[in-house]
């Protein structure tokens, strides 16, 4: 369990320190898509440490999960920019609040298991 856990945050890290060094510059036009498909990823890897904890992780609904998660939020963005309404704020609530749930859990997890040896 934990091995997953470490990998998963080790995958993390590396795509953050790879994201900060490639000097690509998207267009404005795209900050909504990538802030949404950024939080879509962290709500995947917060859900999965979380199964991994729970002992419930299933690699099938990791990944459809990791790709809905992204779609929706791509696909709410995309229409919510030709309704002229920021219909993308509703997935930035929706993984905020969802990776803010996921990471109280893991932190009584930790506390929890840290307390009791």
């Amino acid at each position: 369990m934990w091995m997953g856990i470490i990998l998963a945050l080790v995958g993390l890290g590396v795509g953050v320190m790879i994201g900060f060094n490639i000097p690509v510059v998207l267009p404005q036009d795209y900050a909504k898509y990538m802030s949404v498909a950024a939080l879509a990823a962290l709500d995947s890897v917060f859900g999965g440490i979380r199964a991994a904890i729970e002992d419930k992780f299933d690699q099938s609904i990791f990944v459809t999960g990791f790709f809905s998660n992204a779609l929706l939020a791509a696909g709410l963005t995309f229409i919510g920019d030709r309704l002229g309404i920021d219909l993308y704020l509703a997935a930035v609530v929706a993984f905020g609040v969802r990776l803010f749930q996921n990471l109280a859990i893991i932190r009584r997890h930790i506390l929890k298991n840290k307390i009791n040896k």
